[in-house]
């Protein structure tokens, strides 16, 4: 685990009083409720939670793919949501990441091509954007697949693939959401550690979000959801001293 030491520490992400809530016909129905906290630089955050609890929508709005019912969200000096969806948007595209549990690789592009998206939305898929690809590639141990196509790959393969894509356009922020959830342990092993080098080698952010207890250990802090609400720390057990 790599602990950032105190002095150096610095919000990248805060979170102030957050809420999401759906009106269904006269009651209101709270998917988050006044939700706060930070997320230092440099770190790898696991957030665990049951099917419901809210932890996706948090991912969602952290992302800036939807916008909260009240409350603010800053990413270092930006403040998320004072931006519009356009604004959001390029926001997005040229600062976060994404990873998701279904991979969510286009299956009529190549793997290469798969990889270059995120270059070709910021106009950056030059040669040097290319080469950058294909060292991704080694390093995710599919060099050799450059040209085959999703559905000729595995489930883990297709899972590096899409790290790939998530760290080619060099975001600050890694965004992941059940990315061993479709996997077998062993194969979800191997993608964890594989995306915990690759992320922390570049000084990346990762936020995971899962409901399994498996990832703690190699986190620099946990958070929980519950009915909505965040909080510090594995459910049942204390909060670590820093």
């Amino acid at each position: 685990m790599h602990i950032v030491p105190q002095a150096e520490r610095e919000p990248l992400i805060v979170l102030e009083r957050l809420a999401k809530w759906f009106d269904e016909g006269d009651q209101r129905r709270f998917v988050l409720h006044d939700v706060s906290g930070s997320f230092e630089k440099g770190e790898f955050v696991v957030l665990l939670g049951k099917s419901g609890s809210g932890k996706s929508t948090l991912l969602n709005l952290i992302g800036g793919i939807d916008t909260p019912s009240s409350g603010t969200i800053r990413f270092g000096n930006r403040e998320l949501t004072a931006l519009n969806e356009r604004e959001r948007t390029l926001f997005r595209r040229e600062n976060i990441g994404f990873i998701f549990q279904f991979f969510n690789l286009l299956p009529t592009l190549t793997v290469i091509e798969n990889i270059l998206l995120p270059l070709e939305l910021n106009n950056r898929a030059d040669n040097a954007g290319k080469r950058h690809a294909q060292d991704l590639l080694e390093r995710v141990g599919l060099g050799d697949r450059a040209n085959s196509y999703p559905d000729k790959l595995s489930g883990g393969e297709q899972q590096r693939i899409a790290i790939a894509r998530a760290l080619v356009h060099d975001p600050l922020l890694i965004l992941a959401d059940e990315p061993t959830g479709n996997l077998d342990v062993e194969t979800g092993q191997q993608v964890l550690e594989l995306l915990d080098v690759l992320t922390r080698r570049a000084g990346k952010n990762l936020l995971m979000v899962t409901h399994s207890s498996d990832v703690v250990g190699v986190a620099d802090r946990v958070f929980h959801m519950q009915h909505g609400k965040l909080h510090e720390g594995v459910p049942g057990l204390p909060v670590p001293a820093m």
